[in-house]
Order: structure tokens, then C-alpha cells, then sequence
């Protein structure tokens, strides 16, 4: 998915940015960057942190950054911040999100009279460098912005970094958030709430869909007010964010427990511990643990101090290695116990296959799994979720297939928890874990944990939902709002 974080500061920025950027890390996959802004140029460092920690890349970097102004960024997969010059004047960009229209926009842009776009990824474009050319054809940032977000299908959130500013804009319908932070002598911008807590910032406000704010060290002021229609992503909430952080005002860890708590109260299984696949599972096996009533128990613990994450590798034979090698059983919880995991969710369930065989192994008598979310139908095209191959790859997809459900509105009756065609599903998913019990959260449970209604949330990977945008059409000018916070 990926994150970024922004900083205009009185003085030096670079601390503030460095860390911020850090308390991204568990979001991005391949790619970490900075830039900052001095009083003559533009700094700019971009490194691989596919195997090594963002902050053990960056901390040499941090002799030659000096600045007021920085952004930062860490990356799906795409190099950035990029530094772009333009009619507009030069600047620093950095993107969260997917361009599902990418190649589309791309050959749109070729005849328009563009002649090559420079930062390729093989054969494709960088996605920052094509909202870079959508944004350059407005008569300012702020209209260019508003032009980007309109043309594109998908999400794009950005931060862009001019000499004296910088640019904060949320995707069209909110799918990604952005919060505004401030401190006596900064404003910042952030992904994760959790950023701003240790460096001293307060919350300000959540940016709303849309919109667009450019801040300063003295301020913030809204270009573009935000739209009618929310839709973040819930998965947010599910897996992808930090627990200390807050959407729209709710706290992560907070909804987890809900999540594992609702869970408890639609199940009746007797089992000696309830436990969390580490490290997302834990804040729902707590809820469910504190709900039932069941000790709470570790029966293996995650190794992290020289693993990457599981997901990072594209190989799927490396992926499960990683997996298998960052978790370790505890045999004395293990042996002739009946176990109940909580886990975020299942999406291809190679790995958590492994992780089951490795308990059964290890003497677990039962070993039962309670997903907090319900079975993923659909692969993710707004927030690259999941870079699977084919839709297929998913669990459930699977085991549909084998089921018979060839078409893409046979899934509509598997996406229905009452009907017999998902039982059907979840029965040959549980067979084919190996597991004693399968029971997936229903959709209308989560959504009541998060607290929004489901109509601002994205649920699109569960029940196929588009919620009601539209086809994006060419933007009107963005209107100036004479709005100044201090």
C-alpha cells in the first residue's frame, strides 16, 4: 500500500521527517524516500529496503539533509519522491495508492504531444511521474492536483513539496486517510496517526474526500474542501494499520477488540487458548479471549529482528520461507491443547496452511481459526492490497472454482453468509487448512466494530460493493477557499 509523511518546519526538519517516514515502515513493501527542501536546492535519497530496515538505509543520509520543508515516502514498489521540473516550477512528489486507468492515462498523455516518460519500471510507467504530468497540466497546484484526481481510477493520495510548501491532497473518495498534525514551531502531515505522538504533534484534522490543503510552518489552508462521499478502506482496520493509529477518529486496536469480540459472541467452540496469528491476529484475540472468557496464550512467537515481512518477496516459494522462518512454536502450549487463532484474514492461505501443519506437528490436539474479516472474494484494485497474479489465488476464489462458480456473478451467493453456497465455501477452505473449525467474521459484524456506516467504508474485497463513484470526468478548476488555520 504504502505511506507518507510531511513536515514544514521553522527549523530544521529532518529528525521530525526521518522518524515519521520511519513509523511508516509496515506499510510499504520495496522502496524508501526522502526530500527536503533548503534554501538552495532540493535533497533527495531513495533506497531499497526490500530486506533492511528503513531507518539502518536512511541514518547516513541524515548528515547531508537539511531543511524546513520535507516529505517522505515509503513505496509499494516505484522510486519516489520524485523531482519534478515543470512550468509549474520544480518540486518534490510522493503518491499512496493504484492507478487502475495507468496505461490508459499514460497513452492519453502520449497524444497529448508527450514525448517519454523517464522513471520506468520495466516496461511500465512510474505511477508518481504520471500524476506528475496530469498535474502540470493545470494552470496552478492546486488545479493540477484537482485535475489528477479526477482522471484517475482507483486512489491517489499525494504530498507535493514546492520551495515554500507543501501540498497535501486525499484521494477522490477517501479511500486512503490523511491527517494534519501541529506543534508549536511545525505542521505535518501523516498517514499514521501514531507518527505524531512521539514527535511531540497534535492532531489538527482529518483531511476529508478530495480535498486539498497546503501547509506551512505557520499554518494550513484548505484549497480544495472536501467531497460528500467517504470510502476508506476497511481493511485499514482489519490488517494494514498500525494498532496506536486512528481513521476518521477511531483507533485500531480498539477495533480489532471489537472485532475478536464479536467473533466470541457468534461462536460456541470450547478450546483450552485463544491466540492471535502474530502480529495483526493478536489485537483480535484479545477482544475474543476478554469476550469468551478463554485464556489468552502465545503457542509460537514471531522472530523479527533480521526477518522481513512475509508478504514483501514476489516469489511465493521465498514468501513461505520467510513465513515459516519467523515463527517459532512453543511445544509446552502447544501439545494436547485445543487451539482457537484469530487471524486478520485469509488470502491465499499457503502460509497459514504451513502454520497450522507446523501446530499439528507439535502435538495441538484441535486447532481451530476465526479470521476477522469475512472470506476475500475480489482482488483489491484501489490500494494494491494484494499483487496476486489472478483472483484465483485467493482462498476462497479456490475453492468457488471447485465448487463451480465459474462466473463473476456466481459470487454473489458465496458472498451471502446465510446461504448454503457459502457454508459449501468455508467447509472446503477448512479442509483444505487442515483446520478442526473454519468460522469467518460476518461483513455486518465488522463494519459495527468499526463504527462508521458501511456506505463510507470500502468493502469492495469482500461483497464486490463500487459504492457509487463515478467515471472520473475532466475537473473544474479548483476553487480557493479563504480558510487559514493557525
Amino acid at each position: 500500500m504504502g505511506g507518507v509523511f510531511g513536515v514544514a518546519a521553522k527549523k530544521d526538519c529532518t529528525a521530525d521527517l526521518f522518524y515519521g517516514t520511519d513509523y511508516h515502515s509496515h506499510l510499504g513493501t520495496r522502496r524508501g524516500g526522502m526530500a527536503v527542501r533548503n534554501r538552495r536546492e532540493f535533497f533527495r535519497s531513495i533506497h531499497d529496503i526490500t530486506n533492511a530496515q528503513f531507518r539502518g538505509k536512511f541514518e547516513s543520509d541524515l548528515r547531508q539533509m537539511h531543511g524546513p520543508l520535507g516529505i517522505g515516502v515509503i513505496s509499494d514498489y516505484e522510486d519516489q519522491p520524485l523531482i519534478i521540473g515543470s512550468r509549474l516550477g520544480t518540486y518534490a512528489l510522493a503518491t499512496v495508492g493504484r492507478i487502475e486507468n495507468l496505461k490508459k492515462l499514460a497513452a492519453a498523455t502520449f497524444r497529448d504531444g508527450a514525448t517519454h516518460f523517464s522513471e520506468m519500471g520495466g516496461d511500465g510507467v512510474n505511477p508518481t511521474e504520471l500524476v506528475a504530468t496530469l498535474i502540470n497540466n493545470g494552470r496552478n497546484f492546486a488545479e493540477g492536483i484537482a485535475l489528477a484526481q479526477e482522471a484517475i481510477e482507483g486512489s491517489c493520495s499525494l504530498l507535493l513539496m514546492t520551495r515554500r510548501e507543501i501540498y497535501a491532497a486525499r484521494d477522490k473518495l477517501g479511500r486512503t486517510p490523511l491527517i494534519l498534525g501541529r506543534k508549536p514551531d511545525a505542521r505535518a502531515v501523516t498517514l499514521e496517526t501514531c507518527a505524531f505522538q512521539n514527535l511531540g504533534y497534535e492532531i489538527d484534522r482529518y483531511l476529508g474526500p478530495g480535498e486539498i490543503v497546503r501547509l506551512d510552518p505557520d499554518g494550513f489552508e484548505t484549497l480544495k474542501p472536501p467531497g460528500e462521499r467517504l470510502q476508506i478502506c476497511a481493511f485499514l482496520w482489519v490488517y494494514y494499520g498500525y494498532p496506536a493509529s486512528n481513521y476518521e477518529g477511531i483507533n485500531v486496536e480498539v477495533v480489532r477488540n471489537r472485532c475478536g469480540a464479536a467473533l466470541a459472541r457468534a461462536d460456541r467452540c470450547k478450546v483450552d487458548y485463544v491466540a492471535g496469528i502474530p502480529d495483526s491476529g493478536t489485537g483480535h484475540a484479545i477482544g475474543y479471549a476478554n469476550a469468551s472468557g478463554t485464556a489468552y496464550a502465545r503457542p509460537f512467537v514471531k522472530y523479527t529482528p533480521t526477518w522481513p515481512r512475509s508478504f514483501m518477496p514476489q516469489e511465493q516459494r521465498i514468501r513461505d520461507l520467510v513465513a515459516r522462518m519467523k515463527l517459532i512454536p512453543i511445544r509446552e502450549l502447544i501439545e494436547g491443547k485445543r487451539l482457537l487463532f484469530c487471524e486478520d484474514s485469509i488470502v491465499r492461505g499457503t502460509q497459514l496452511k504451513d502454520t497450522i501443519r507446523l501446530l499439528y506437528d507439535n502435538g495441538a490436539r484441535e486447532v481451530h481459526m476465526r479470521p476477522a474479516c469475512p472470506p476475500l472474494l475480489y482482488g483489491c484494485k484501489y490500494l494494491n492490497f494484494s499483487r496476486s497474479k489472478s483472483e484465483l489465488d485467493l482462498a476462497a476464489r479456490r475453492a468457488i472454482e471447485a465448487l463451480g462458480g465459474k462466473s463473476k456473478k456466481s459470487l454473489e451467493k458465496f458472498a451471502d453468509p446465510d446461504s448454503s453456497s457459502y457454508k459449501e465455501m468455508v467447509k472446503r477452505i477448512e479442509k483444505r487448512l487442515g483446520l478442526t473449525s473454519l468460522k469467518y467474521q460476518r461483513l455486518d459484524d465488522l463494519v459495527a466494530a468499526i463504527g462508521l456506516p458501511k456506505d463510507k467504508l470500502c468493502t469492495y474485497c469482500w461483497d464486490g460493493s463500487e459504492g457509487c463513484e463515478s467515471r472520473p470526468a475532466r475537473a473544474k478548476p479548483a476553487r480557493r477557499i479563504a480558510q487559514r488555520n493557525g
